[in-house]
């Protein structure tokens, strides 16, 4: 029988969808739920006074944690006699949604005859009831109300608890908007108006994701970008939609990678979203004057400052010295050069802690989620814009690449010859080109020539970007240089300098080579 089918009278009936979850998540301040809960904002739309429930949650899993890996959570709650038993799968394409599957059960072990389990992914074929165990519990003090709000009817829960894994704790404290009708526009509204009350951080992480963490000692990936899932059949609107909201998961995929601190690239990949998502509102304002989402753009362009520090020691710590380490230098002593380095990565890193954690930061992110589902670009155009909305795609994406590859080559004439400035510019003006070029590249696929094209701008971006790397590695250690005493760290900086300074001579010849053969490879659009 086929997953999400059954046959009744010889006639295959698809079965009924999954229910659907959409939820916006809000991490709160320690003692700030009553506040927030009596707050004017909410109080004027509630229904009533709400309800208090004390809720006691298990999650299961098999001892080799088949579910975690396979993105589903399965899990018992308790709230007084009542026993309900859930499984959610994340969705793959919003950020909001997740699919769930509740129902009643007499006991706090899993009984997965009371599900459809055979319509998630068939994984609960290959797993016995009996290689189900506990992995983490959460215990959690639950306000909830119901808020009539403009765009449609939120149920807001006021969450104060514990994960508990064993002997580990990770306190929770947070406020779950979960849309009931409407549009999910109205989360994103409610949200941005609660940060008036507090300081509200979006909580991209569920419940379960955090348990797993604690109970597995794990920190969060960092997410590269997924394919934009363009399509030749769409319209320039659809394609807008389709890139905001690809920006918009990466970003929010990599907010806890970044901030854990665990895994540098997590920064990178949440700097990389940043840059993704400022091409395309450049791509927007260029193309279809929509200046209201320059606020945008700002925003994101604040909020990527914050991480490039980071991002900077990151590459000349774990890349640049590394690298040089590798040499073997007589009578170098690197390791006080490494030790000089850590304060600064630390304090770097606090910063992207506090940048992430910035009430300027969440409001911006809660305003890009509102954006794209009001699809506000909508409302600036003129008519002539509106008329472009509808047109086809790929036409638009012809256009545009032609307007910023002709851009890069203006900038690149008497490349040999660029000053530092100026090459810099190019290569910002590359990377905008490169991005554009990932994003439309489903639209061209049947071209042979597209892997070339991408090829060529890969290989002259990642010289420019070594080329790039050295001049941020001299103001790097230029703050070490400024503080050091020691006669072996001079001589470590000095050996980088030269080593560096030699590696920049050596590569000129092969970014002129680069730059060459990108210039003389075919368009593929």
């Amino acid at each position: 029988m086929d997953r999400g089918r059954e046959k009744h009278a010889n006639v295959d009936i698809p079965s009924p969808p999954a229910p659907v979850e959409i939820e916006l998540k809000l991490r709160a301040p320690p003692g700030s739920l009553d506040r927030i809960r009596t707050s004017p904002v909410l109080q004027q739309d509630c229904r009533n006074k709400g309800m208090i429930r004390r809720l006691e949650t298990t999650y299961y899993d098999t001892a080799d944690h088949k579910l975690f890996g396979a993105g589903i959570s399965l899990r018992v709650r308790r709230s007084g006699k009542v026993l309900v038993q859930t499984i959610k799968r994340m969705s793959v394409d919003d950020p909001l949604t997740r699919q769930e599957w509740e129902a009643p059960v007499k006991t706090l072990a899993p009984d997965l005859g009371a599900l459809p389990v055979s319509e998630i992914d068939g994984i609960f074929d290959r797993i016995a009831v009996d290689q189900l165990v506990p992995i983490f519990v959460t215990r959690v003090r639950r306000h909830r109300v119901t808020v009539d709000v403009s765009e449609g009817q939120i149920e807001v829960a006021f969450d104060d608890g514990v994960i508990e894994a064993g002997s580990q704790r990770k306190p929770l404290c947070e406020v779950e908007l979960e849309l009931k009708q409407g549009r999910a526009a109205a989360l994103y509204q409610l949200g941005l108006g609660l940060m008036d009350i507090s300081p509200l951080c979006l909580e991209t992480q569920s419940k379960s994701a955090r348990g797993y963490a604690l109970a597995l000692g794990i920190d969060p990936r960092a997410v590269k970008a997924a394919s934009s899932n363009l399509d030749s059949k769409d319209t320039v609107d659809e394609g807008i939609a389709k890139l905001l909201s690809s920006c918009q998961q990466q970003i929010l995929a990599n907010l806890s990678p970044a901030e854990n601190g665990g895994e540098p690239q997590g920064v990178h990949q949440l700097r990389v979203a940043l840059r993704r998502l400022r091409t395309v509102l450049y791509l927007l304002r260029r193309e279809l004057e929509t200046p209201s989402l320059q606020a945008l753009d700002a925003e994101a362009r604040r909020f990527a400052q914050t991480l490039g520090p980071a991002r900077n020691w990151d590459v000349f710590i774990k890349s640049t010295l590394a690298d040089i380490e590798k040499t073997n230098l007589p009578d170098i002593e690197f390791s006080r050069l490494r030790d000089a380095c850590e304060p600064f990565l630390d304090q770097s890193y606090g910063m992207v802690r506090d940048g992430i954690a910035a009430a300027q930061t969440n409001r911006f992110l809660l305003s890009l989620g509102l954006v794209i589902e009001r699809k506000s670009w909508r409302t600036e155009v003129t008519s002539e814009g509106l008329r472009r909305l509808a047109e086809p795609l790929t036409k638009f994406a012809s256009n545009l690449l032609d307007r910023i590859e002709q851009k890069a080559l203006k900038r690149g004439r008497h490349f040999r010859h660029l000053r530092p400035e100026a090459r810099h510019k190019l290569r910002l003006t590359l990377k905008k080109l490169r991005y554009a070029t990932e994003f439309f590249l489903p639209l061209f696929a049947n071209r042979g020539s597209t892997g070339k094209y991408l090829k060529q701008l890969s290989r002259l971006q990642d010289v420019l970007g070594e080329a790039n790397d050295i001049r941020t590695s001299r103001t790097v250690l230029s703050n070490i240089q400024d503080r050091a005493e020691s006669p072996d760290l001079h001589r470590a900086i000095g050996a980088v300098i030269g080593w560096q300074g030699h590696r920049e001579m050596t590569s000129a010849s092969q970014l002129n080579d680069r730059w060459g053969k990108f210039k003389r490879t075919a368009q593929f659009w």
